[in-house]
């Protein structure tokens, strides 16, 4: 298999052949091969091959044959041989599935950014577009796709079946409809590697890690607690949090502390204020739980961990797992948050304070910062290659919220299969998250077998 980069062009010949230069033939290894199937996504058409004496290395197609196979845009990309040279390829078609709206400057709501950022990336390699479910034809083995425009904004074209699809749907609750299972199941009967396969929920986690190495990160938890669960857990740890297990962004979290002499408190947050409230009697605080959420069903208690503290707030990490083009799990950014005075949780819209994790570990542990911070990188990798070990489906990034208690010990509180990107608005983080986009770039070319010796 040899794989290079071509500019393709449309011709005027009528001849249902592709045309390539001598140069791009010869960097392909195509010795004397007269016919080839030429191939994007799902789409291919058997064609004759003929050569012409010019230099670099450039593709010709009749205009015809490139509408039939809905190669999205002119210019360049990668092109593979295989099989012999009797197989050509180009692409590849990376699809993004998350839902689209009809809005000309923003089709994807709050990730359109996002979006546009990462089709930004190897977009002179590859051929990006982004799509919702009903977008797609199974008969035809097309996609209505929404493509950006060099110029600016973005415009509808069909495409072929994309090589690879990065899943970046952004409701739960649509995710856990049978008909989406079944949606996603057919691109992997396809043999279309999907990754990210839908939202985690808290103890999914937890169980994904039960018995392994990595599971000595995560601190005791219950599922659905009940109200002695809770007292037993307090009594043994004195603090403990309450998480819902669909949650994000810390809503619906309560923060509960025992004092053998003062009682029990609660830390939480309601109508946009954090509240602090202190209970005599255990049955005073179980009251208040059951009164704001009525059972206790869909919750997670969870150890509370004494974690390093700056200005005696505590700190705790974001932790933005990639692939790489080796198939390898690497930390691809560390984000550093510091709770805000009264917030029970550390996120940014609560008070929190973004910070880099070299600010953090300088403050705590002076010249053992690094270190420190390589036994939590080396943890966060153990995790997450636990995590896709017991994992059904493909997952190509992970989020995880770490701390380092006070006796510097690792754990780990949740795991994100769709990490938000919010550390990145960090000036001194800006690099790594374009360095992140890199990563699930290579990793889609990883996926879609476009990996041989590359050049530029």
């Amino acid at each position: 298999m040899s794989l290079t980069t071509c500019t393709i062009h449309v011709t005027q010949r009528q001849e249902r052949a592709v045309f390539l230069t001598s140069e791009l033939a010869s960097a392909l290894k195509l010795a004397k091969t007269r016919s080839v199937t030429l191939r994007l996504g799902s789409k291919s058409l058997e064609l004759g091959l003929r050569l012409l004496k010019k230099t670099g290395k450039h593709l010709y197609l009749p205009a015809t044959l490139y509408k039939q196979l809905h190669i999205p845009r002119l210019g360049s990309t990668l092109i593979q041989s295989s099989g012999g040279g009797k197989e050509l390829e180009i692409g590849p078609l990376i699809g993004i599935l998350t839902s689209v709206s009809s809005s000309s400057t923003a089709p994807f709501g709050s990730r359109t950014e996002f979006i546009r950022q990462f089709m930004r990336v190897g977009s002179d390699k590859a051929y990006y577009f982004a799509f919702s479910p009903n977008q797609v034809n199974w008969n035809q083995g097309t996609v209505t796709a929404t493509i950006p425009r060099s110029e600016g904004g973005w415009v509808r074209k069909v495409v072929p079946l994309p090589d690879v699809v990065y899943n970046r749907l952004p409701s739960r609750k649509a995710e856990k409809l049978a008909s989406m299972n079944a949606f996603k199941n057919r691109f992997i009967r396809r043999g279309i590697p999907l990754f990210n396969w839908s939202f985690f929920d808290k103890w999914d986690v937890y169980n994904l890690l039960e018995g392994t190495d990595a599971y000595k990160h995560v601190p005791d938890s219950r599922i659905n607690p009940s109200a002695s669960d809770i007292r037993e857990m307090l009594e043994k740890h004195k603090f403990i949090y309450l998480k819902p297990t669909g949650g994000s962004l810390g809503i619906g979290i309560y923060r509960l502390t025992y004092n053998p002499k003062r009682g029990y408190y609660a830390r939480f947050r309601r109508s946009g204020r954090n509240v602090l409230l202190r209970f005599a009697k255990f049955d005073g605080l179980m009251n208040l739980l059951t009164r704001q959420n009525g059972r206790l069903n869909h919750y997670v208690a969870q150890q509370g961990i004494r974690l390093i503290e700056i200005d005696n707030c505590p700190i705790d990490f974001r932790f933005h797992m990639t692939k790489n083009s080796n198939d390898q799990w690497i930390v691809a950014a560390i984000g550093a948050k510091k709770a805000g005075k009264g917030s029970v949780t550390t996120h940014v819209r609560t008070g929190g304070q973004l910070m880099t994790p070299e600010q953090v570990m300088r403050q705590v542990y002076g010249a053992r910062g690094d270190s420190v911070l390589q036994t939590a990188k080396d943890a966060a990798i153990k995790l997450a290659e636990a995590v896709e070990k017991n994992h059904r489906h493909t997952l190509g990034e992970l989020g995880f919220d770490i701390g380092i208690d006070q006796n510097e010990r690792v754990w780990m509180f949740e795991a994100n299969s769709k990490p938000g990107r919010s550390i990145f608005k960090h000036p001194a983080l800006k690099e790594q998250g374009r360095a992140s986009l890199q990563y699930i770039y290579d990793y889609c070319l990883y996926l879609s077998r476009f990996r041989a010796r590359r050049d530029s």
